[in-house]
């Protein structure tokens, strides 16, 4: 069974290799109880001579946690100019139809019907920034600063200000499908700040962050935990064998 997900953990990995902003996950596993037939430490002898080491018997694995891995994936030029890429820490704050604060890697943003900035699935990237329908031309800095360029006027307009939002630990986060996170207890609450700030990243306009799996690691990984599996079922099929072979002669 661990092995089961194991392999679950790494196709789900392959299957959004070409995700934007997707992070790759990773199983960690841990041992299970142990029986003591022989208990560490005790006495092996009426002269109070101490075992140097006990016998005890593993009885299995279990899975412990699948963890996000947080490295930066490539920046991929896409030439749309409202599409985002964080170079560094942080996530785009998004909200979401229950009214609840979401956050993603995935900069693929484009305007509402008024003009608002919004993500593929139409949902108000915050804290709201409205590009007026009369602007030429929009550009967005490093800093996150949005700056219309308007009919009449020689300095562009500042329109809004993109914030980004770091956690003190981002593996708590909660992943809920649509390249959307929501905050935990675990993750703490959001820190916000302009990009570029300490310990925030800085936004590019025009590109994407791709995912960061690694086609060819995975692979690897896949035919490791298939072998692991294979092993595991016929050590399954050896005990049974043993254990009725063992019932007969009784």
């Amino acid at each position: 069974m661990a092995q089961q997900t194991n392999v679950e953990v790494i196709s789900n990995n392959i299957a959004n290799m070409n995700t934007t902003g997707y992070k790759r996950r990773r199983a960690e596993f841990q041992d299970l109880l142990y029986q003591n037939q022989r208990r560490v430490g005790s006495q092996s002898s009426e002269t109070g001579s101490i075992l140097p080491s006990g016998a005890q018997v593993g009885l299995g694995v279990k899975t412990a946690a699948i963890y996000r891995i947080g490295e930066q994936g490539s920046l991929s030029q896409t030439e749309n100019r409202f599409d985002l890429a964080i170079r560094g820490n942080g996530f785009f704050q998004v909200q979401l139809p229950s009214g609840e604060t979401a956050y993603t890697r995935d900069g693929t943003f484009g305007l509402s019907a008024e003009g608002q900035l919004v993500t593929a699935e139409g949902f108000l990237v915050l804290p709201g920034i409205t590009i007026p329908a009369a602007a030429r031309d929009v550009t967005i800095n490093v800093a996150g600063e949005v700056l219309a360029k308007l009919d009449g006027q020689v300095a562009p307009q500042n329109v809004g200000q993109i914030q980004t939002a770091i956690f003190a630990n981002e593996g708590g986060l909660e992943a809920i499908g649509d390249n959307m996170l929501l905050a935990t207890p675990a993750s703490g609450q959001a820190q916000l700040d302009a990009p570029g700030q300490p310990g925030h990243g800085q936004v590019l306009q025009g590109f994407i962050e791709t995912s960061n799996v690694n086609v060819v690691q995975e692979i690897t990984n896949l035919i490791t935990a298939q072998r692991a599996y294979e092993m595991n079922s016929k050590v399954i099929t050896a005990s049974d064998e043993m254990l009725s072979t063992l019932s007969r002669m009784r």
